[in-house]
């Protein structure tokens, strides 16, 4: 690529989650065209700069995809969300000529059906002598008999994401049933209700896609959460951002909260698996630092980008800014980036930390991410989600069957501009 021209970036969101938009902007910034495929009312829709945003509707949205990808020409696309992956991985198998440029993104597509299944990552992990907590694959709720439940476990369900499909047991009575009502909320209806209340465009692709998921259990390890995201090539790590939890949204549940971390462990666990899975473009790992030990337990591969691709936590730069230089040729000066590092101890990601704890003592004593620069994205990140708003969520929520929006957008926007001034 030429040095002096502005690599293409595609975005890949099917979630309405605001890491997509931040690391838009953080693309934009160093000096990359970005394009955009994502469902309506999205937040990448009120990102400025860019240039061009293809719609996921319909029953059929992976031919928006496909459509998005042939007319961007992109030099690389990042997929934000696990569905957005798996969509990758359908194109890869069907469109020839877009194979060069998925491999590029994602990795060896040797890796593809590894990074599908949480047990088989763990066994790759455990091969190369990486620390994880003990696991099994489940096929039937029978084999749950020959685990030891002296101690809680961890079950958890291929296909599903954000926490969900992760249930803390403590007993084989216990674990049996939440395997057995996993099984059951493989449903149509509730893809159904995803697809037409939730406005989730890949429901019923997904529903299908998780009728032969597979459960695993997992020993629970007691100790602090840890996340790192990573950028590589070609299976050649080019940098990385790990940071401990302080506090998330659920036990399960996405980072709020976290502090900048330094772990030999945890960078080498990244070099491992980056070279033995052929990794490329965003990659995430997710740990448990166990009690009194500090030992590092890999419990999880995210394979797209997470939530610190835009932050200034490595020696190199955020994330986005490493790619970009990758992708332009540019040589990077470790100096100048080192010496904008985020420099307080704790982080607050935004809409988060301030939507589920707008008293939290970390918005005024760490540092507060929010993108002041974009203010329509402001406004609309303190709201509740696109879907939320619409008539068919609200009648949903009249009816009983759906979570109460319990965020107060104008008081919380008040608090932001309070913030804001201080």
């Amino acid at each position: 690529m030429d040095v002096n021209s502005k690599p293409e970036i595609l975005i890949c969101a099917t979630l309405w989650w605001p890491s997509s938009a931040r690391l838009a902007i953080a693309f934009l910034r160093h000096g990359c065209n970005v394009s955009a495929v994502c469902p309506p009312g999205h937040p990448l829709r009120f990102v400025t700069g860019i240039s061009s945003i293809y719609t996921y509707q319909g029953l059929v949205p992976i031919g928006v995809l496909q459509a998005a990808i042939r007319a961007t020409e992109p030099a690389l696309i990042v997929p934000c969300d696990d569905v957005a992956v798996w969509q990758l991985h359908a194109l890869h198998a069907s469109e020839a000529d877009l194979q060069p440029l998925i491999e590029l993104s994602l990795g060896a597509p040797e890796s593809y059906p590894a990074i599908q299944r949480r047990g088989e990552v763990m066994r790759v992990a455990k091969s190369m002598g990486i620390r994880i907590p003990l696991t099994q694959t489940l096929n039937s709720a029978e084999e749950l008999k020959d685990w030891n439940f002296e101690n809680p476990a961890v079950l958890k369900l291929d296909g599903t994401w954000g926490g969900e499909g992760v249930i803390v047991v403590h007993s084989l009575a216990e674990a049996t049933r939440r395997f057995q009502s996993a099984s059951r909320t493989m449903k149509a209806w509730m893809a159904w209700k995803r697809f037409l209340v939730d406005r989730h465009f890949f429901a019923l692709w997904a529903w299908e896609a998780r009728k032969t998921s597979k459960m695993t259990i997992q020993e629970y390890i007691p100790g602090r959460p840890a996340t790192t995201m990573f950028a590589c090539w070609q299976g050649k790590v080019l940098a990385s951002s790990t940071v401990e939890v302080l506090v998330s949204q659920a036990p399960t549940g996405a980072a709020s909260v976290v502090q900048l971390l330094r772990s030999e462990e945890i960078e080498n666990a990244v070099q491992l698996l980056t070279r033995k899975l052929r990794l490329s473009g965003f990659h995430g790992l997710d740990f448990v630092l166990q009690q009194h030990t500090n030992a590092a337990y890999l419990i999880e591969l995210n394979a797209r980008a997470t939530q610190l691709g835009h932050l200034n936590l490595s020696v190199r730069g955020d994330l986005a800014g490493v790619v970009a230089g990758k992708l332009k040729n540019e040589l990077l000066d470790e100096g100048s980036a080192a010496g904008k590092q985020i420099q307080k101890n704790a982080i607050a990601l935004f809409p988060h930390t301030i939507k589920t704890d707008p008293d939290c003592a970390y918005l005024y004593e760490g540092y507060h991410d929010v993108p002041w620069e974009e203010p329509a994205l402001v406004r609309e990140l303190l709201c509740a989600s696109w879907p939320e708003r619409q008539w068919q969520s609200r009648i949903f929520r009249f009816l009983g069957l759906g979570k109460k929006l319990n965020s107060d957008a104008n008081s919380i926007n008040q608090l932001m501009l309070l913030l804001s001034g201080k």
